[in-house]
């Protein structure tokens, strides 16, 4: 008895165009597409005949995957069964695929070609969640909030500044995965050289390097000056080592508001659809799931550029074989999690829900306690000793402190007013002003503008 894997990156996480991506179907597709492009660059040399090179386009999209999994199980080598399969369908062009190439000349190429495609799909969706992020920057630039250091009250701050940290790191990525220049491993052979290109060119009057510079450029693709028998496996470190970045910043996302949605904070939570099930047992929950899966799927990406470190560092001499099982897993795994965790944010800030009431009511509870920093340096202005009212503040915190341990309002403010020392320098209207906390945001406002502004420049 049989049964199918239940394997979540086939339907569960990412989007159908990222899946066609990584498909096996793609890359073959994308690996004739190789083959084509050579032999149209042999026929310019009078190597092979333009007949040829028609029959090897006309099958070029005809796959024949069966074909090449019975042929694979028999030979053990996937890029000469699918040369197989291929040369089957095709009886005048068959005979002269592969001519001069080593399986890496055609699968190094094909994986750049298809990880530039998939960071394009990645860099689209990521464009999408910094506008909605801008549009969300712009809606709450004003609105007060208690900010938090070590998980304690600090000083106020506004919603719109607090996401617009999220959004320049995620800015921050965008410009440097654009940034990202990849390279294929060109036509080089089996151990870099283009020993096989040299001897297949003999009297042609074309050089290895016109022949790579022609395929190269049927396929859009610039060319390491320097492979071996493959490209530099350290190219995909660098690719995994930036998806984790933003993998981290999704991160420090979703697990901020898995914070500010728990019950103690309550400012702000993710949508909640009319039907969704929060618990199986408790009916009430709202748990913050899609935040949760955001984490999730960027700590398994956190773990992924060890792999493309380890081999990058021990790729020995011109080449070993070691690298070649878990790069077919992480390129798929690690671009299916960063569409996930994009399509996710994206759905999470577009909805995103802010809770102006519990934004104030924590305001009145705590902010307070940083408005004092604004009536010492009053205090200090008008003449008055510095370290003594410091001393002075600090006790009369410490008592508020004791009064909303018992659930009882702040009554800071009111203290302060009451106290004639404070009044030998500042009148109680002054005292009253200096401790509305909500005006104390500093240049927030005009700094999560600026950032808004700055997205929108960038991706527009």
């Amino acid at each position: 008895m049989t049964s199918s894997l239940d394997f979540p990156f086939s339907a569960r996480y990412g989007s159908d165009e990222m899946r066609a991506i990584w498909s096996d179907d793609y890359k073959r597709k994308t690996w004739r597409r190789i083959w084509v492009a050579l032999a149209e660059a042999q026929a310019e040399a009078k190597l092979v005949t333009p007949a040829q090179v028609t029959d090897l386009r006309k099958h070029a999209d005809k796959l024949n995957t069966k074909r090449a999994l019975e042929i694979e199980k028999e030979i053990g080598h996937d890029v000469m069964a699918e040369v197989r399969a291929f040369a089957e369908q095709c009886a005048v062009g068959g005979g002269i695929i592969h001519w001069g190439a080593t399986s890496a000349d055609i699968t190094d190429n094909a994986d750049v070609l298809r990880v530039r495609e998939a960071l394009g799909l990645l860099l689209a969706k990521l464009k999408a969640l910094l506008a909605a992020f801008a549009e969300q920057i712009q809606a709450h630039r004003a609105t007060a909030c208690m900010a938090y250091t070590h998980l304690q009250p600090a000083e106020p701050t506004t919603v719109g500044y607090r996401l617009a940290m999220y959004a320049q790191d995620l800015l921050n990525h965008w410009k440097a995965l654009n940034a990202l220049e990849l390279k294929g491993k060109g036509l080089k052979g089996a151990v870099g050289t283009q020993a096989s290109y040299r001897e297949l060119l003999l009297g042609t009057g074309r050089t290895p390097e016109e022949l790579e510079a022609h395929v190269m450029g049927r396929l859009d693709l610039p060319a390491f000056t320097i492979a071996t028998q493959t490209y530099a496996r350290v190219q995909d470190y660098a690719v995994l080592a930036a998806l984790a970045g933003l993998a981290a910043s999704l991160h420090k996302f979703a697990f901020d508001l898995r914070v500010l949605q728990s019950a103690g904070f309550g400012e702000l939570a993710e949508p909640f659809g009319e039907k969704q099930v929060g618990s199986s047992a408790m009916p009430f929950k709202r748990n913050p799931i899609n935040a949760e899966k955001i984490c999730s799927l960027a700590r398994y990406v956190a773990g992924l550029p060890s792999v493309a470190w380890e081999n990058a560092a021990q790729s020995l001499l011109e080449r070993t074989l070691d690298d070649s099982a878990n790069r077919r897993v992480f390129f798929p795994e690690a671009f299916l999690a960063l569409d996930e965790m994009l399509i996710t944010a994206l759905k999470i800030v577009r909805g995103l829900k802010v809770n102006t009431g519990a934004c104030q009511a924590n305001l009145e509870k705590f902010g307070p306690f940083a408005a004092t920093e604004r009536v010492l340096m009053a205090l200090v202005r008008a003449g008055a000793d510095r370290q003594h009212m410091h001393e002075k503040l600090r006790d009369h915190s410490l008592k508020a402190w004791e009064m909303i341990a018992k659930n009882k309002p702040n009554p800071l403010a009111h203290n302060l007013a009451a106290d004639t020392e404070l009044l030998r320098y500042l009148q109680p209207a002054k005292l009253n002003e200096l401790m509305k906390a909500e005006d104390y945001v500093g240049t927030a406002v005009e700094r999560a503008d600026q950032l808004a502004a700055d997205i929108k420049a960038a991706v527009t």
